[in-house]
């Protein structure tokens, strides 16, 4: 071995050493809790003093798929998601655009955009629940002054207005931290490919599309993929403005349900909950490998 491959290997060994600490507390944090999950997901049991485990195989996963509940709480989850995220992307797109153009007090509205991302959601979300309260809500007075409502209607308390309310707080909460990625790819585009655009006759469409799009591609596709696996996973909003009520219920409302509320349960719903939140973990890998295909995004 010549001195070039002694000191690539010894700089292979020392970079091993330093990311082994990195590499034991992700699997005690994350690999450790989801093969638990997963491992959970085969028994019926809970947590209840005595009771003893039992072995069911796939049949916690079989009777998740006839769960009625179950079904309405995953259609309510994809809903959510795609119209949340397709909005939020749109929204955060145009506002991107507007923050990367050169103009007077730009760091000022960078900054102010940013606020509603900053407040926490819990406090966010009952902030908007005060608004769309049908007695005293700014939200509802103003849809009732402008003809959209009838006086007295609980937005919150009917379905199709109930999920609209929770998207439209999402989308709210959210547009700003699209809009802070999708602006940090923005950066990254040279000016001079612009100019050059310009100088060839091209308009701000043909721009657009053929130099901002195919650039930003990555970063769209870094972007969307966070945002989906927020959405899918989504719980506090719902939680707060309806806990689930209403035909608002998601997937992880639904699991916060049967782990925390049937814990000690005499029916064994423990391992029933993991298999549920064994197939939140696959919807999302599959949400995932799906932009990275249609993105064409590479992990090299």
């Amino acid at each position: 071995m010549n001195a070039k491959g002694k000191y690539k290997r010894q700089d292979m060994v020392l970079a091993f050493w330093l990311i082994l600490p990195t590499l034991l507390a992700i699997g005690i944090t994350a690999f450790y809790p989801l093969g638990q999950t997963i491992y959970d997901s085969f028994f019926k049991w809970s947590l209840r003093p005595g009771f003893q485990r039992q072995f069911v195989g796939f049949q916690n996963y079989i009777n998740l798929f006839k769960d009625q509940r179950f079904l309405s709480a995953l259609w309510n989850t994809i809903y959510f998601t795609i119209f949340s995220v397709l909005i939020e992307f749109l929204l955060g797109l145009a506002t991107a655009l507007v923050l990367n153009a050169d103009f007077k007090l730009r760091g000022l509205v960078r900054a102010a955009v940013l606020i509603p991302w900053a407040i926490p959601t819990a406090v966010s979300s009952q902030m908007w629940k005060w608004m769309f309260n049908d007695q005293y809500g700014v939200i509802s007075l103003m849809l009732y002054k402008i003809g959209l409502l009838e006086a007295g209607t609980p937005i919150l308390g009917t379905p199709r207005l109930a999920m609209a309310a929770i998207i439209a707080v999402d989308v709210w909460k959210t547009t700003p931290f699209v809009a802070l990625l999708l602006l940090a790819g923005l950066q990254t585009i040279p000016v001079e490919l612009y100019e050059a655009a310009r100088i060839d006759g091209a308009g701000l469409w043909r721009q657009f599309t053929s130099i901002t799009m195919p650039i930003l591609r990555p970063t769209i596709g870094v972007t969307l993929i966070f945002r989906t696996l927020d959405a899918l996973r989504v719980f506090d909003v719902v939680y707060i403005m309806t806990q689930g009520a209403v035909g608002t219920e998601t997937l992880a409302v639904y699991n916060r349900s049967l782990l925390m509320d049937n814990i000690f349960s005499p029916r064994g719903l423990f391992g029933y909950g993991s298999a549920l939140s064994v197939v939140i973990f696959l919807i999302i890998g599959v949400f995932t490998i799906i932009y990275m295909r249609s993105l064409n995004i590479k992990l090299d």
